[in-house]
Protein backbone atom coordinates (compact mmCIF):
# COMPACT_ATOMS: atom_id res chain seq x y z
CA UNK A 1 0.00 0.00 0.00
CA UNK A 2 3.25 2.14 0.32
CA UNK A 3 2.52 5.30 1.75
CA UNK A 4 -1.23 5.60 1.09
CA UNK A 5 -3.89 6.45 4.23
CA UNK A 6 -6.39 3.94 2.26
CA UNK A 7 -6.29 0.85 -0.04
CA UNK A 8 -7.02 1.62 -3.62
CA UNK A 9 -9.33 -0.77 -5.63
CA UNK A 10 -10.01 -1.73 -9.22
CA UNK A 11 -13.05 -2.91 -10.24
CA UNK A 12 -13.31 -4.17 -14.23
CA UNK A 13 -15.22 -6.84 -16.24
CA UNK A 14 -16.94 -6.60 -18.99
CA UNK A 15 -19.26 -3.28 -19.61
CA UNK A 16 -22.44 -4.62 -19.08
CA UNK A 17 -21.37 -6.74 -15.93
CA UNK A 18 -22.63 -3.59 -13.05
CA UNK A 19 -19.22 -1.94 -12.18
CA UNK A 20 -20.55 1.53 -12.25
CA UNK A 21 -23.43 0.82 -10.19
CA UNK A 22 -21.91 -1.49 -7.61
CA UNK A 23 -18.81 1.29 -7.12
CA UNK A 24 -20.96 4.13 -6.55
CA UNK A 25 -22.82 2.32 -3.80
CA UNK A 26 -19.68 0.92 -2.58
CA UNK A 27 -17.72 4.69 -2.84
CA UNK A 28 -21.11 6.08 -0.69
CA UNK A 29 -21.32 3.13 1.83
CA UNK A 30 -17.39 2.86 2.37
CA UNK A 31 -16.22 6.73 2.16
CA UNK A 32 -13.96 6.30 -0.56
CA UNK A 33 -13.64 8.19 -4.02
CA UNK A 34 -15.10 7.01 -7.25
CA UNK A 35 -13.59 6.86 -10.20
CA UNK A 36 -15.30 6.16 -13.75
CA UNK A 37 -12.29 5.99 -15.50
CA UNK A 38 -14.41 5.82 -19.03
CA UNK A 39 -15.57 8.85 -17.47
CA UNK A 40 -12.01 10.35 -17.46
CA UNK A 41 -11.38 9.73 -21.21
CA UNK A 42 -14.61 10.85 -22.98
CA UNK A 43 -15.62 14.17 -20.59
CA UNK A 44 -11.26 14.72 -20.19
CA UNK A 45 -11.11 15.00 -23.84
CA UNK A 46 -8.54 12.06 -23.79
CA UNK A 47 -10.20 10.32 -26.87
CA UNK A 48 -9.51 10.28 -30.57
CA UNK A 49 -13.00 10.74 -31.78
CA UNK A 50 -15.57 8.16 -32.00
CA UNK A 51 -15.67 4.69 -34.54
CA UNK A 52 -18.74 4.41 -35.67
CA UNK A 53 -17.35 0.37 -36.49
CA UNK A 54 -17.19 -0.59 -33.24
CA UNK A 55 -19.81 1.61 -31.43
CA UNK A 56 -16.75 3.04 -29.47
CA UNK A 57 -14.69 6.01 -28.91
CA UNK A 58 -10.97 5.72 -29.90
CA UNK A 59 -8.36 6.25 -27.44
CA UNK A 60 -4.82 6.25 -28.28
CA UNK A 61 -1.38 5.28 -25.95
CA UNK A 62 -0.91 9.07 -24.99
CA UNK A 63 -4.33 9.41 -24.38
CA UNK A 64 -4.05 6.75 -21.96
CA UNK A 65 -0.95 8.09 -20.73
CA UNK A 66 -2.54 11.22 -19.96
CA UNK A 67 -5.58 10.21 -18.61
CA UNK A 68 -3.63 8.66 -16.01
CA UNK A 69 -1.29 10.99 -15.51
CA UNK A 70 -4.51 12.79 -14.42
CA UNK A 71 -5.33 10.51 -11.78
CA UNK A 72 -2.21 10.02 -10.57
CA UNK A 73 -2.38 11.88 -7.10
CA UNK A 74 -5.54 10.52 -6.53
CA UNK A 75 -4.44 7.06 -6.46
CA UNK A 76 -1.64 8.16 -4.66
CA UNK A 77 -3.53 9.32 -1.79
CA UNK A 78 -5.69 6.33 -1.43
CA UNK A 79 -9.24 5.57 -0.99
CA UNK A 80 -10.04 5.24 -4.71
CA UNK A 81 -12.11 3.02 -6.47
CA UNK A 82 -11.24 3.09 -9.66
CA UNK A 83 -13.85 1.76 -12.02
CA UNK A 84 -13.06 0.81 -15.71
CA UNK A 85 -13.67 -1.91 -18.35
CA UNK A 86 -9.99 -2.91 -19.00
CA UNK A 87 -7.06 -3.05 -16.75
CA UNK A 88 -4.34 -2.82 -19.27
CA UNK A 89 -3.49 0.54 -18.31
CA UNK A 90 -2.63 0.72 -15.01
CA UNK A 91 0.44 0.44 -12.75
CA UNK A 92 0.08 -2.94 -10.56
CA UNK A 93 1.55 -0.02 -7.56
CA UNK A 94 -2.15 1.98 -7.65
CA UNK A 95 -3.82 -0.86 -6.48
CA UNK A 96 -4.23 -3.03 -3.26
CA UNK A 97 -7.32 -4.86 -4.38
CA UNK A 98 -8.24 -5.68 -8.30
CA UNK A 99 -12.15 -7.22 -8.23
CA UNK A 100 -13.30 -8.49 -11.33
CA UNK A 101 -16.99 -8.19 -11.88
CA UNK A 102 -18.22 -11.41 -13.88
CA UNK A 103 -21.74 -12.07 -15.21
CA UNK A 104 -23.82 -15.36 -16.54
CA UNK A 105 -24.43 -14.82 -20.40
CA UNK A 106 -28.48 -14.97 -19.73
CA UNK A 107 -27.77 -11.56 -17.52
CA UNK A 108 -25.01 -9.88 -19.33
CA UNK A 109 -27.23 -10.32 -23.08
CA UNK A 110 -30.15 -7.93 -22.07
CA UNK A 111 -28.14 -5.38 -20.40
CA UNK A 112 -25.79 -4.89 -23.52
CA UNK A 113 -29.07 -4.81 -25.49
CA UNK A 114 -30.78 -1.80 -23.13
CA UNK A 115 -27.48 0.14 -23.79
CA UNK A 116 -28.39 0.30 -27.17
CA UNK A 117 -25.41 -0.86 -28.56
CA UNK A 118 -24.72 -2.38 -31.73
CA UNK A 119 -25.16 -5.69 -32.59
CA UNK A 120 -21.47 -6.12 -33.69
CA UNK A 121 -20.99 -4.28 -30.13
CA UNK A 122 -23.28 -6.40 -28.45
CA UNK A 123 -21.55 -9.77 -29.91
CA UNK A 124 -17.99 -8.43 -29.02
CA UNK A 125 -18.96 -8.12 -25.28
CA UNK A 126 -20.62 -11.36 -25.08
CA UNK A 127 -17.34 -13.05 -26.49
CA UNK A 128 -15.56 -11.19 -23.99
CA UNK A 129 -17.18 -12.37 -21.07
CA UNK A 130 -17.76 -15.93 -21.97
CA UNK A 131 -14.02 -15.83 -22.96
CA UNK A 132 -12.97 -14.33 -19.98
CA UNK A 133 -10.57 -12.16 -21.23
CA UNK A 134 -10.72 -9.02 -18.43
CA UNK A 135 -10.22 -11.84 -16.20
CA UNK A 136 -7.32 -13.43 -17.79
CA UNK A 137 -5.87 -9.85 -18.10
CA UNK A 138 -5.71 -8.97 -14.62
CA UNK A 139 -4.39 -12.19 -13.34
CA UNK A 140 -1.93 -11.77 -15.25
CA UNK A 141 -1.39 -8.12 -15.17
CA UNK A 142 -1.74 -7.72 -11.48
CA UNK A 143 0.29 -10.62 -10.12
CA UNK A 144 1.16 -9.06 -6.57
CA UNK A 145 -1.95 -7.51 -5.69
CA UNK A 146 -5.04 -9.60 -4.27
CA UNK A 147 -7.06 -10.18 -7.04
CA UNK A 148 -11.17 -11.52 -6.57
CA UNK A 149 -13.68 -12.35 -8.94
CA UNK A 150 -17.17 -11.68 -7.60
CA UNK A 151 -20.13 -13.10 -10.11
CA UNK A 152 -22.77 -9.65 -10.83
CA UNK A 153 -26.20 -11.10 -12.03
CA UNK A 154 -28.77 -9.53 -9.76
CA UNK A 155 -29.33 -6.70 -7.38
CA UNK A 156 -28.72 -9.22 -4.07
CA UNK A 157 -25.11 -10.29 -5.34
CA UNK A 158 -24.05 -6.91 -6.06
CA UNK A 159 -25.22 -5.60 -2.46
CA UNK A 160 -23.17 -9.12 -1.14
CA UNK A 161 -20.08 -8.02 -3.36
CA UNK A 162 -20.49 -4.56 -1.69
CA UNK A 163 -19.93 -6.10 1.72
CA UNK A 164 -17.72 -8.64 0.26
CA UNK A 165 -15.08 -5.66 -1.07
CA UNK A 166 -15.60 -3.79 2.15
CA UNK A 167 -14.13 -6.61 4.25
CA UNK A 168 -11.61 -7.60 2.02
CA UNK A 169 -10.50 -3.07 2.06
CA UNK A 170 -10.12 -3.98 5.70
CA UNK A 171 -7.98 -6.71 5.13
CA UNK A 172 -5.81 -5.46 2.35
CA UNK A 173 -5.32 -2.10 4.53
CA UNK A 174 -4.54 -3.94 7.91
CA UNK A 175 -1.65 -6.14 6.26
CA UNK A 176 -0.27 -3.12 4.87
CA UNK A 177 0.07 -1.24 8.34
Amino acid sequence: MSQRSRPNVLVTGTPGVGKTTMCELLAEEAGMKHINFGSILLEGGFNAGYNAEFDTHDVTEENLADACDSIEAAMGEGGVILDYASCDYFPERWFDLVVVLVAETNSLFPRLEARGYSKKKVTENMQAEIFQVVLQDAYELYPNVRKETLTSNTVDEMQENIASIQQMLQEVGSAAK
